[in-house]
């Protein structure tokens, strides 16, 4: 069972954050006392644009073994409340993540971030280095996408045969006949079945989809090179071999970075995280094992 957290985001937004294992124990001492356990390091999770905390599940609940991992529903997203669309803004979504960090006393934090999670987290490090210990990104650009990539974004959302008249018909879709698919892909399908639910005429997307648009204009024009130049921390830079990071690209994010790291996961694509949890696993893993403190 996952465990819903509350945390006030900017401009007073209420944001769903989820526990996917149980808090700490206390011990108890011979006389029937008890002590609270050292405090476990803090992981925050940060999934990509139209993704749920759910998306990070798998990886919330293998960090638990030694850390206090949760991952948020960024705003618009998930059970996180939605705002209007001037409120989608890169600002508003490193002071949510900013937020949950304070809130949940996860600092000094490991951000995890995917796509435009990853974003968030290296704009947050290089804003906030004070609550940042390491850096995840996985599978996102620095570089800018421009405007035609946005154009090709609004199409696609026009091309969803909604309404869905069933989970099983969103697995298909996105798993094989969406136009984007180029091999039948089942961990997509559940991806997106993941961000869909049943409404009066059949199963549509918890977000709105000109919101997401909204919040990738918000990035695709700019470069953030700049920004990541200013990351201190630890930071591995993660990218699946079929995915949106080419490798050239990554590899110059890692020297831009003042204290980068480079990992790569063979046969994944942009959902390296959640397609192959085990490949995932491996390849944080040694970089999660030599930050200070873990």
């Amino acid at each position: 069972m996952a465990r819903r957290i509350d945390v006030t985001g900017a401009g007073g937004l209420r944001l769903a954050a989820w526990e996917f294992a149980d808090p700490p124990k206390a011990e108890t001492e011979p006389g029937g006392e008890a002590t609270a356990e050292p405090r476990p390091p803090g992981v925050l999770l940060l999934h990509g644009l139209m993704g749920r905390a759910s998306h990070w599940a798998s990886t919330a609940r293998w960090l638990a073994g030694r850390h206090r991992a949760v991952a948020l529903d960024q705003r618009g997203h998930g059970r996180s409340e939605k705002p209007p669309p001037a409120a989608y803004t890169r600002e508003a979504y490193v002071q949510d993540a900013e937020a949950a960090v304070e809130q949940l006393g996860l600092a000094p934090v490991v951000l995890i971030g995917h796509a435009m999670g990853a974003l968030t987290a290296w704009q947050l490090a290089a804003k906030r280095p004070d609550l940042v210990r390491g850096l995840i990104i996985c599978d996102m650009r620095a570089s800018a996408l421009g405007a035609a990539s946005q154009r090709e974004w609004a199409d696609w959302f026009t091309s969803w045969p909604l309404p869905f008249a069933s989970l099983a018909d969103v697995r298909k879709w996105f798993g094989e006949d969406d136009p984007w698919v180029e091999r039948p892909t089942p961990a997509r399908g559940a991806f997106y079945a993941e961000v869909m639910h049943e409404c009066e005429d059949g199963w549509r997307p918890v977000f709105d989809p000109q919101h997401m648009l909204r919040s990738r204009e918000t990035w695709v024009y700019d470069a953030h090179w700049e920004e990541l130049a200013q990351v201190r921390c630890p930071t591995l830079v993660v990218r699946g071999v079929d995915g949106e990071l080419g490798r050239a690209e990554a590899q110059e994010m890692v020297r831009v970075l003042p204290r980068g790291e480079y990992a790569e996961i063979a046969d994944a694509g942009h959902l390296a995280h959640y397609d192959l949890p085990e490949a995932w696993r491996a390849a944080v893993s040694p970089f999660l094992d030599g930050l200070p403190g873990d």
